[in-house]
């Protein structure tokens, strides 16, 4: 079992090797760069324990603004692709009992990933599939911020898609499995 640091360390390898050097996301380069993302990591499989951890990033994010955006990762629990997508719509709903919508956007990764009406080996699922299973929250107005100042952003996630797939399925996965 990895230790919490070895983990976070294979992350932020992961985020600026496959995130920031495929330009999945052409913002994160910036956050990376100001040092403004925190990880935690939570090893418990419990979907109530992994819950409360979520709810303790969002009071950090509601706390320190200088924090821009928050990786909770999960190195044992939710492996199976369908647990980790119970968790994923749990969060969700914790967000909107909370009134965090609108305020704090969840993007999910997994490294099972698989897009609803993809085949497991297309490549483009390799845009959201991480080294372990982890939610990622963002300010809404972050977002909303580094939009405004980039043409066609609704062609992000096509672009990501044609160059995973013209990369191709063993290209995405050697890049991703070398993080860890």
């Amino acid at each position: 079992m990895a230790e919490s640091d070895e983990v976070i360390e294979q992350t932020k390898q992961w985020i600026n090797d496959v995130v920031v050097g495929c330009n999945f996301c052409p913002f994160a380069s910036n956050v990376l760069k100001q040092k403004t993302a925190y990880y935690a990591v939570e090893r418990s499989s419990e979907i109530d324990v992994a819950l409360n951890a979520l709810l303790t990033e969002l009071k950090r994010l509601d706390d320190e603004e200088s924090i821009e955006t928050s990786f909770l990762i999960f190195p044992n629990s939710f492996e199976k692709f369908d647990d980790y997508l119970d968790l994923v719509e749990a969060a969700e709903d914790l967000l909107a009992e909370n009134d965090y919508e609108g305020v704090y956007q969840l993007a999910s990764f997994h490294p099972l990933y698989l897009f609803e009406g993809a085949t497991e080996k297309d490549a483009a699922n390799y845009t959201n599939r991480s080294i372990y299973p982890m939610l990622h929250l963002l300010r809404e107005t972050s977002i909303d911020k580094a939009l405004e100042s980039y043409k066609d952003p609704g062609k992000i996630p096509e672009n990501n898609i044609d160059f995973a797939r013209k990369k191709g399925l063993l290209y995405m996965k050697m890049l991703r499995d070398a993080c860890m």
